[in-house]
C-alpha cells in the first residue's frame, strides 16, 4: 500500500478497535492483549490528536478518568502505608491495564507498573494544548489528583518496566514518563510543587542512570547506593528525549545512547534490548518509528524516511501492522516456543499503527 493509504488505514483500525467506553484494545486478535493499557492507550490517543482525530483521543481520556475516579480509597491506603513505612505488596498497587469496560484486571500479570500513570497525565496535557479544551482539567480533577498523589509518593519504587519485566529495578524510561506527566501538568496549571518534583526526577536520572556517557536500561539501590542493574541499553530510552524531554535529542548522553542502540539493536528495524527473548527478540515497529522520529529531530531526514518505509513494508495486504517481525531474531531457538504457547505475535498492534502515524505526521 502507498503511505497515504496506510495512514488512513491506521486511523480506521484504531477507531474500529476503540471500545464504546473509550479504551483502545492493545490488539484485537491476540487474547493476552485484549485489554487497554494506560501507557499504550495514551500514545495511541496522542497519535490520534496529532492527525486530527481529537474526538477519539478525548474519548480515551474520559475512559481513564472513569477507570480511576473510584480509586481514591485505595490510593489513600497506599499513601498511609507509605507514610508509616509499612510493607506494601505489589498486588496492592494500581493496575497497569484494565478491561475495556473499565473493570480491574485480575489475571496473573505484573500489575505494579508506574509508566502509564505519568503518561496519561502527559497525554491529557498535550490533548488540552492541541484542542484548547481546558475544561477537561476540572471535569477529570478527581482522577488527575489521585494520579499525581500516587506518582509523587511512589516514583522511586522498583516496579515492572514498560515491557512488563524486571520488577525489582527502577527504569529510566518509566521515570521519564513520570517526569513528563508532572512537568506537563505543572506547567499547564502553574504548579511549582509538580515542576519541582519533575526536576528532582530529572536530576535523579542524570545522576544515577548514566554509565560511560550514556543512559542505562535500569538501576537499583544496593547498600543505599543507586547503581546500574542493567548496564546495557533499551530502545525505550529514546523516550527520555521524545516525547518527555528529560534531555534534548542532541544531548551527548542521548546521542551516545542512540549510537549504542544502533550498534546493538538495529537491523532494518529496532529491537528492544540485548537479552530480549519474547518471541525470539524480533524488531519492533513502534520502536523503529521512535528511532525514525529521533532521526528526524536530529536532522537525519533520509534515515527517518527509511525507517518509515521499513515500517510500511511490514504491513499485510489489509494494511495491518504487527508488534514485531522475525527478520532478525536475537534468540531464534525460543521463537517456536512462543508460537506454541500463544500463536503468532500480536497482529494488528494498535501501538504500532499509532507510532507509524506519529512518524508519518512528523515527516509530512
Amino acid at each position: 500500500m502507498e503511505l497515504e493509504q496506510l495512514v488512513n488505514v491506521s486511523k480506521e483500525i484504531i477507531k474500529l478497535n476503540q471500545h464504546p467506553s473509550g479504551g483502545y484494545v492493545a490488539s484485537p486478535l491476540f487474547p493476552p492483549y485484549s485489554y487497554s493499557w494506560l501507557r499504550d492507550g495514551t500514545f495511541i490517543a496522542n497519535a490520534m490528536d496529532r492527525v486530527g482525530e481529537t474526538k477519539s483521543a478525548e474519548q480515551f481520556y474520559r475512559w481513564v478518568y472513569r477507570v480511576l475516579k473510584d480509586k481514591r480509597p485505595r490510593v489513600s491506603e497506599l499513601l498511609r502505608k507509605h507514610e508509616n513505612r509499612e510493607w506494601i505488596d505489589r498486588s496492592e498497587f494500581l493496575g497497569t491495564r484494565y478491561q475495556l469496560d473499565g473493570r480491574d484486571d485480575h489475571s496473573e500479570w505484573g500489575h505494579f507498573q508506574l509508566d502509564g500513570y505519568g503518561t496519561w497525565i502527559w497525554g491529557l496535557a498535550e490533548h488540552i494544548r492541541i484542542t484548547g479544551d481546558s475544561s477537561l482539567l476540572e471535569e477529570f480533577r478527581e482522577s488527575i489528583e489521585l494520579t499525581v498523589d500516587y506518582i509523587m509518593a511512589f516514583w522511586h519504587y522498583p516496579n515492572f518496566d514498560c515491557w512488563e519485566e524486571y520488577p525489582d529495578y527502577v527504569h529510566p524510561a518509566t521515570l521519564a514518563c513520570l517526569y513528563g506527566g508532572l512537568k506537563a501538568l505543572g506547567e499547564l496549571e502553574a504548579r511549582p510543587d509538580l515542576i519541582e518534583r519533575a526536576e528532582l526526577i530529572q536530576h535523579f536520572i542524570h545522576t544515577h542512570a548514566v554509565h560511560e556517557g550514556r543512559f542505562v536500561k535500569s538501576i537499583h539501590c544496593i547498600n543505599e547506593v543507586w547503581q546500574p542493574a542493567h548496564y546495557g541499553v533499551d530502545a525505550s530510552l529514546m523516550w527520555l528525549a521524545l516525547p518527555f524531554g528529560v534531555c534534548e535529542p542532541n544531548d551527548p548522553r542521548m546521542l551516545r545512547t542512540v549510537q549504542t542502540i544502533e550498534e546493538e539493536l538495529k537491523h532494518g528495524g529496532i529491537q528492544r534490548y540485548m537479552e530480549d527473548t519474547y518471541y525470539g527478540g524480533g524488531e519492533w515497529l513502534l520502536l523503529t518509528a521512535w528511532y525514525g522520529w529521533m532521526q528526524a529531530e536530529l536532522g537525519n531526514q533520509a534515515e527517518a524516511e527509511r525507517s518509515l518505509a521499513w515500517i510500511a513494508s511490514k504491513a499485510d495486504d489489509l494494511g495491518r501492522f504487527p508488534e514485531q517481525v522475525d527478520d532478525h531474531l536475537r534468540e531464534p531457538d525460543v521463537y517456536a516456543e512462543w508460537i506454541a504457547r500463544h500463536g503468532q505475535p500480536a497482529h494488528p498492534l494498535l501501538w504500532s499503527h499509532a507510532m507509524f502515524l506519529v512518524l508519518s505526521d512528523r515527516l509530512s
